[in-house]
């Protein structure tokens, strides 16, 4: 059987690792794959069977077109078009999609190829909720359902994909649904209940959902020696840690700002993610470190972590958490959120969605170190 995956990236951070082990899976079964992707580098190990859609120079096109006209997802014509004469070439029996923004692909396209195709299997794992909004990823913390009937006056434009200028969220929202909606042999896949709860009051209610979480390779996030204490000169502190691909207020960031505030010297917080430009707008109490993509230096910096904390409100799953836990580390995250779903399972203290309720867990769980 031949499968071919979509993704924004191959290989690297959480959707990418998740391509890629299914892709290994699919090939230790004999199977022919190939992961498309759009943006960034993919590791040595996984070139051969990887097809980039566009180039550094069209995303940033499509981003900043993003920018002006709010229509992520319907830019991207020309690099679609090469895409899809590759894939009509390829000649997959299994489609899998993954994240389709990211300004690399025109979905309204990819989808009347799929639908010309009604005898291949199409399977579409959700990471996020912008496949049924009409702007954001998530909108959980502005309280909107717009989404449920129709996105209009969108709130959150301003938000990853940002539009500076107008608001094209209602068009967004009835291209995404045509163009979603009436798909021969597809399912969606959900990593939490949580979000197949979202999904299942949206436009694609019409299809199967089936609930599969996410799963790591414990090869590689394991309890793994480091010398991460004594690099950084933290062999006689309590690290709590944090790890994101992608800081921002739903992420948790500033309850680790006031968390530095509350917290004596005897601990320290260690940040993983934060980009260069980021680090100088925050407290250099902090120690933050910017994203890595090689998996075991991750692991080696959670098996070095006293405790992780994950303050996330806008998550679907959050993977880290499942990889701090595997690296033998105690857990925090933050209650009514899919992290509560992952720490019930998996192991993990639940908390309140307040900076007195992480002091609490944290010190709960290094009260004996």
């Amino acid at each position: 059987m031949k499968i071919l995956q979509i993704n924004s990236v191959c290989g690297i951070r959480s959707t990418g690792r998740i391509a890629v082990e299914l892709a290994d899976k699919f090939m230790g079964e004999g199977h022919e794959c190939r992961i498309a992707y759009g943006r960034e580098n993919v590791p040595e190990k996984y070139r051969s069977i990887s097809y980039r859609i566009g180039s550094d120079r069209s995303v940033n096109i499509n981003g900043l077109l993003t920018r002006v006209f709010d229509n992520e997802g319907f830019n991207a014509k020309r690099e679609t078009t090469e895409f899809l004469k590759w894939a009509e070439k390829f000649n997959p029996d299994l489609l899998w999609l993954h994240n389709l923004h990211g300004y690399y692909i025109n979905v309204e396209m990819l989808f009347d190829w799929i639908k010309k195709r009604p005898s291949m299997e199409v399977r579409w794992t959700l990471h996020d909720c912008w496949s049924f909004t009409g702007h954001c990823c998530h909108f959980v913390r502005a309280q909107c359902d717009k989404w449920k009937d129709g996105c209009y006056g969108c709130v959150l434009k301003n938000r990853y994909p940002q539009s500076l200028f107008f608001d094209n969220s209602k068009n967004n929202y009835d291209k995404k649904r045509e163009s979603f909606t009436g798909v021969n042999n597809m399912s969606v896949i959900t990593p939490s209940e949580w979000l197949a709860n979202l999904v299942r009051q949206s436009f694609l209610k019409e299809y199967p959902i089936e609930v599969v979480h996410n799963t790591i390779n414990t090869d590689v996030f394991k309890p793994t020696p480091s010398d991460f204490r004594e690099r950084y000169g933290l062999s006689d502190k309590k690290i709590v840690l944090g790890v994101a691909s992608a800081w921002g207020i739903s992420k948790g960031l500033y309850d680790f700002v006031k968390l530095s505030d509350i917290l004596d010297d005897t601990y320290k917080i260690v940040l993983v993610g934060i980009p260069a430009k980021l680090q100088k707008k925050l407290p250099k109490k902090l120690l933050m470190l910017e994203r890595t993509n090689n998996a075991v230096e991750l692991a080696k910096i959670y098996s070095a972590a006293d405790v992780f904390v994950n303050p996330s409100r806008e998550e679907t799953f959050g993977l880290t958490t499942l990889e701090a836990l595997s690296c033998g580390v105690p857990a925090i995250v933050y209650k009514n959120t899919a992290c509560e779903e992952v720490a019930r399972k998996y192991g993990g203290l639940i908390v309140e969605q307040t900076c007195d309720g992480l002091v609490s867990g944290i010190k709960s769980v290094l009260k004996d170190k």
